[in-house]
């Protein structure tokens, strides 16, 4: 039996020890905005592929799409916008899956704003905006309203919006960004009362745009060897992310086990786990060709100043979501 056991053993070390290495880089900081992946790798789905995955968490002075180019991650969490914009300036980056299908970014604004239709009531009022990649929808959407972004009475003055709430608690903005799974949250949780608030989600408006895709450099789709990896992990991610879907309590305490800063709480977790799964849900990782033509234009229509000068060509490939897909 002994014997038995250590050749049981030794076989567990060889599959370890013969697992491809995968680095993910994450958008933002550990919570459950990245739950399918954690899942995912602490249920062993990466494993049962015979991958070793890295889960590097993100934050404020991390730039997925820059740790991409100097090599530092295979694949990367970003935002449509930022990776089309990234792709326009030279960095060859391609979407080889679509796990957000739906978009969680809104303005949230103060009821006694007095705002109450963006078309007619954003005039002259300061709003929140996040930069760093994130100011592209805003800045789309301010285009198609026809507001000026320079300020006075005919636009809006945009406040350089920190990855907080304070703009809206202090009342320096009449609305701020916030994430319909996340900031949300953290306004109520603060104590203004839902009915003291006015939201408009992006999708509502008609200028949602893609987040959360994965991609790669396009350099990586020519080496067969990643391809394959990158097949098997595009299918364990999206196995994480149905189960996360489905189990969005363990999926928060998972979330926590890997968060070593300590400041999450599981009941936030939860929370934002269970409003996650509201825009995961529908999407089995393959891109969605018309809501990456919504993005397309939406980024296009950017008047004097797009975000993107010109449709992109070889952008994203379904080369990975069909084979992982498939099996």
């Amino acid at each position: 039996m002994k014997r038995l056991m250590l050749g049981c053993a030794a076989l567990a070390f060889a599959g370890a020890a013969d697992a491809q290495e995968l680095t993910l880089q994450l958008k933002w900081v550990t919570q459950a905005q990245f739950g399918g992946y954690y899942v995912a790798k602490d249920k062993g789905f990466y494993e049962e592929e015979g991958l070793d995955v890295t889960i590097k968490a993100g934050g404020p002075d991390i730039a997925p799409t820059q740790v991409l180019a100097g090599g530092g991650a295979d694949v990367i969490v970003e935002w449509m916008p930022a990776a089309l914009a990234a792709r326009e300036k030279g960095l060859p980056l391609v979407n080889i899956a679509q796990p957000f299908k739906a978009s969680g970014m809104m303005l949230t604004c103060l009821k006694e704003s007095g705002i109450s239709d963006p078309k007619t009531d954003f005039a002259g009022k300061t709003l929140g905006v996040w930069f760093a990649g994130n100011e592209y929808p805003f800045l789309s959407w301010m285009h198609t309203l026809g507001l000026s972004t320079e300020g006075g009475t005919d636009g809006v003055t945009v406040l350089k919006q920190g990855f907080n709430v304070d703009p809206l608690l202090q009342k320096q903005a009449a609305c701020i960004s916030t994430m319909t799974y996340n900031e949300y949250w953290q306004v109520i949780d603060a104590g203004i009362g839902p009915d003291d608030l006015v939201t408009f989600k992006y999708e509502d408006q008609g200028v949602a745009t893609l987040e959360d895709g994965l991609y790669v450099l396009e350099s990586t789709l020519e080496d067969e060897a990643k391809v394959a990896d990158l097949e098997k992990f595009v299918r364990a991610s999206m196995k994480g992310w149905k189960y996360a879907e489905e189990n969005p309590e363990e999926a928060a305490e998972i979330v926590l086990e890997n968060d070593e800063t300590g400041a999450q709480t599981i009941e936030h977790q939860t929370r934002m786990m269970t409003e996650i799964g509201k825009l995961t849900a529908g999407s089995n990782g393959a891109l969605d060709e018309a809501d990456y033509q919504r993005t397309v234009d939406t980024l296009l229509a950017g008047g004097s100043d797009p975000v993107i000068s010109e449709a992109p060509e070889g952008a994203w490939t379904h080369a990975i979501t069909d084979k992982a897909l498939a099996e």
